[in-house]
């Protein structure tokens, strides 16, 4: 039997035609690819429309594809997977070859939330260098930060380039290597500013990553980055033999 071909049997049509479905999204189609109308596939497979909604709606619940008002429907792209180490979006993106980029979005000293100065070990109303940057991936918007930075071990921060890999800034310009991470993920729906420096709608699903970094026992970064849910994803190694692994043990990403 072609395995594109619909046919009658024990397994219902739209399971078929997800099948169908999900080979041309995961195989054939690059990411962001149209799909034929939901029209042109009822007459190519000679199936209803109801049957093509419930093939297409399941595949849109598991990720494989997704619509866009007045467009259309599309093969999703695919999520970036994240392996939890301490490592720099720029490095991390070249690594999976992609080219990142960086706007600085705001770079300013200012007096940090609480949590933040306790985080870096501030006093009260010590500023600090609060900045926010919008990471790229490809040219597609994939993570907002927010961080702050020791102002004591940092000074004048905000007087560099922030546009390229921030560890290889703090390395070469200070003498700072970072080697240490305490690291909490969760996921939340994306607020009106941060929905629309990525792109999504307000409400989108995010990871959400904050990270306090820091180097020889001393706490140099407090920074909080929201990923789009639907390009990003974590992957952790999990071990009962390995107490040191899993998630309470990462390190940073």
């Amino acid at each position: 039997m072609n395995r594109n071909e619909i046919v009658d049997g024990p397994k219902p049509k739209h399971a078929q035609l997800r099948d169908i479905l999900r080979r041309m999204a995961e195989q054939e189609l690059p990411p962001g690819s149209p799909i034929p109308s939901e029209r042109d596939l009822a007459q190519q497979y000679r199936v209803s429309r109801i049957t093509v909604r419930a093939a297409v709606g399941q595949l849109v619940a598991e990720g494989l594809l997704t619509r866009a008002k007045g467009r259309g429907t599309f093969t999703a792209r695919r999520r970036m997977d994240a392996q939890l180490y301490l490592e720099s979006f720029t490095d991390d993106m070249r690594r999976r070859g992609l080219v990142p980029t960086t706007e600085v979005q705001r770079c300013a000293e200012e007096v940090p939330p609480p949590a933040a100065a306790s985080a870096l070990g501030l006093p009260p109303h010590e500023p600090a260098c609060h900045l926010v940057r919008l990471r790229r991936a490809d040219g597609v918007p994939l993570a907002v930060e927010r961080g702050w930075y020791h102002p004591r071990i940092l000074p004048g921060l905000h007087r560099h380039d922030l546009t390229a890999s921030l560890y290889t800034l703090l390395a070469d310009s200070y003498g700072v290597q970072l080697d240490y991470a305490q690291q909490t993920v969760w996921a939340e729906g994306a607020d009106p500013e941060t929905a629309k420096l990525l792109g999504v709608k307000t409400g989108s699903a995010l990871l959400v990553f904050r990270r306090v970094t820091s180097s020889s026992g001393r706490p140099v970064e407090d920074m909080t980055s929201w990923y789009r849910g639907d390009l990003y994803q974590v992957t952790m190694q999990l071990d009962r033999t390995d107490p040191e692994s899993g998630p309470l043990s990462a390190k940073g990403r």
